[in-house]
């Protein structure tokens, strides 16, 4: 078992509650989503004892990255929320305990999550806020991509490769799923690309022929198409 919260002292306290308990042991610890998928694969635990609200990315954002591990682990959320608000997702799809945590809630719903499915975790509401990551099935497992280290998208017939970091990783999310989610952060140039707006430089307006779009961290500036250069103009204008 991992145990994952950003509070030192909760993560503690869970340790000794587990302590003695033969079905349990804890073999690692997170102090937020992006440690714990990491460790996940490091150590590939049978449950993960996950706080959902923490700084950077949270629980349920690094569950639904997890998904997309052949064998997941299964998953206990450790919240704060009251009996209303845990009713926003489907509680019978994860297990999970309310803080305080008492040793007797716990032990139950680390009995019930046994049987949790990945089908169950990608079930999971996808955010409690916007992603700050997102995530591929490589050769090297689940890797996960800082949003803002994505200069561009390009769709392909049916697949969406992310150019990040001077390398390009197959995604399995559409463009308009990505342009959906983060409208106020990409900007569409063509049909089969969105570019990230923290990673543009310039907009190099042709007198004839096709505008494009310099991005800081590509060496050759991007095609905009016809159809997309008057809203492109307005958004870069408005920056």
């Amino acid at each position: 078992m991992i145990l994952v919260d950003d509070e030192v002292l909760a993560r503690d306290r869970l340790r000794r509650m587990l302590e003695g308990e033969k079905d349990y042991e804890v073999i690692a610890e997170a102090a937020n989503g992006d440690q714990a998928i990491s460790l996940v694969q490091q150590y590939q635990p049978d449950i993960l004892l996950m706080d959902i609200r923490m700084p950077g990315m949270d629980g349920l954002e690094a569950a639904q990255h997890l998904s997309q591990l052949t064998r997941p682990p299964a998953i206990v959320f450790c919240t704060a929320y009251d009996e209303y608000a845990i009713n926003a997702f489907d509680v019978q799809a994860v297990g999970y305990v309310l803080k305080p945590v008492r040793k007797e809630q716990l032990l139950k719903a680390l009995e019930r999550a046994k049987g949790i499915s990945n089908l169950q975790l990608k079930a999971l509401p996808k955010k409690l806020k916007a992603r700050t990551h997102l995530s591929a099935k490589t050769h090297v497992g689940v890797e996960l991509m800082a949003l803002d280290g994505i200069s561009h998208f390009v769709a392909d017939q049916k697949y969406v490769t992310a150019h990040y970091q001077g390398r390009q990783i197959l995604l399995d999310e559409p463009l308009k799923q990505l342009e959906q989610e983060f409208g106020q952060r990409l900007l569409r140039i063509h049909r089969n690309c969105l570019v990230s707006l923290h990673h543009v430089e310039r907009l190099i307006i042709a007198k004839q022929g096709q505008s494009s779009i310099k991005l800081k961290s590509v060496e050759r500036p991007l095609t905009i198409s016809r159809r997309h250069l008057p809203q492109v103009k307005k958004v870069l204008k408005s920056l």
